[in-house]
């Protein structure tokens, strides 16, 4: 049988991230701070590309009422930083590639407020158009910038293991340890000793230090704070109700240089770029406050549950265009400076209040409890589900996790 070579044309369809594409990309999920760097290296390397500075001053939080002599203070919510605000200048710090950025900024969503991935390598490589080994490659890098040590584990051994290794006592007990978390969880101590080859009081030894180390680091940053600095929003009261604009003096004006010099069409297109991503995040910041009036007038306690999806469909964008724009994005308002990622929060129930609000609201019941008798975690619910918001013992026990609030009878107040 005499074989043939056939010539066949196909037809298909794929998506290249160009240079271009990239570059938008990156404008768009950049902050203020972030973009103003982007644009001083580009200038630097195309003299057609003009800035001009706005005028430097030390940003403050807009305290009007306080200043202007009201005796009702404005609820602060910027008291801690966030784990959104460490992560993101953690990135930026690394300098990585086109590609192992948007790895970093996918690990980076999938953080679960414990600090740990709350998603399969699988998941975000297929996410990112990338192979696992290419995120393993990212993710080590995460790991091992981190502070505090132990974000970016993906469960509780791997957290344990990188503050044990920081701590220079990764040793060959304590490696039998965490590779029997289950049976320290029940006490089996002997049996780790027996199983390792190794003696009780090594054992001990181990888990003495395991206690020392911080089993969930995302727990101690505040949820909704955003640093200090120049925010990207401003959100003001008028008197048809809440506005939003942009900040304009956390960004240099780009102008493009007199004459016919080549890098004149770059320049153009950089700053077509720029007047896309300000559009593209003023309608979103617009769209998500108009869902969150009520948190700006009363406080967090007020959201509602609110989705990426629902704030794409209601502006016709892609979902990962809101994630991007919202990623780094802060808004100044009379309670704070806000991250306005952090205003997105799904309903604990369907048909129920915001999960959001409801910690907000567990804070404030702990806040205000007697230290004499706290409040059990059975109480709590039952202090929430007066307000409207059943809820059950369980997720009161995992929001007070995430809110870094220890049980009753560590709450107790020693005499």
């Amino acid at each position: 049988m005499k074989s043939r070579n056939r010539i066949s044309v196909e037809q298909t369809q794929r998506m290249a991230l160009t240079t271009g594409l990239a570059t938008s990309i990156r404008i768009l999920r950049a902050d203020a701070a972030g973009l103003s760097r982007y644009l001083e290296e580009q200038a630097a390397e195309n003299p057609q590309i003009i800035l001009t500075r706005p005028q430097v001053q030390e940003w403050l939080p807009r305290w009007k009422s306080a200043f202007g002599g009201d005796s009702e203070r404005p609820e602060q919510e910027a008291a801690a930083p966030s784990l959104v605000s460490q992560v993101l200048a953690m990135i930026e710090a690394l300098r990585l590639d086109a590609t192992e950025g948007r790895i970093a900024m996918a690990l980076a969503e999938a953080l679960e407020p414990s600090g740990w991935l709350g998603r399969s390598l699988q998941a975000i490589a297929a996410q990112t158009g990338t192979g696992v080994p290419a995120v393993e490659a990212v993710l080590h890098r995460l790991q091992q910038r981190a502070e505090p040590t132990g974000l970016f584990a993906r469960n509780l051994a791997e957290c344990l293991r990188l503050q044990a290794e920081e701590a220079g006592e990764l040793d060959r007990v304590m490696v039998a340890v965490l590779d029997r978390l289950d049976l320290l969880a029940k006490g089996e101590v002997e049996r780790i000793a027996r199983e390792a080859g190794v003696t009780v009081a090594e054992v001990r030894a181990s888990v003495g230090k395991l206690r020392s180390y911080d089993p969930k680091p995302g727990a101690g940053f505040e949820a909704f704070s955003a640093p200090v600095r120049e925010p990207d929003l401003i959100a003001e009261k008028g008197a048809s109700g809440w506005m939003v604009s942009l900040n304009r003096s956390a960004l240099p004006a780009v102008t493009v240089a007199e004459g016919r010099a080549k890098g004149r069409a770059e320049a153009r297109a950089l700053i077509k770029m720029i007047e896309g991503r300000n559009a593209t995040l003023l309608s979103v910041g617009q769209a998500v406050l108009a869902r969150q009036a009520a948190a700006l007038e009363t406080g967090t306690g007020a959201l509602v549950p609110m989705t990426m999806a629902e704030i794409a469909e209601t502006l016709g964008l892609h979902e990962s265009t809101v994630s991007r724009v919202v990623a780094g994005t802060a808004v100044d308002t009379p309670r704070g400076t806000w991250w306005l990622r952090a205003l997105f929060t799904q309903a604990a129930r369907e048909g129920g209040p915001a999960a959001g609000a409801l910690r907000d609201r567990l804070a404030r019941l702990v806040a205000d409890e007697d230290p004499d008798a706290p409040l059990s975690d059975e109480a709590l619910a039952a202090a929430l589900a007066e307000g409207g918001a059943p809820i059950a013992r369980r997720t009161v026990a995992k929001y007070r996790t995430m809110l870094n609030l220890p049980p009753a009878h560590r709450r107790r107040r020693r005499r």
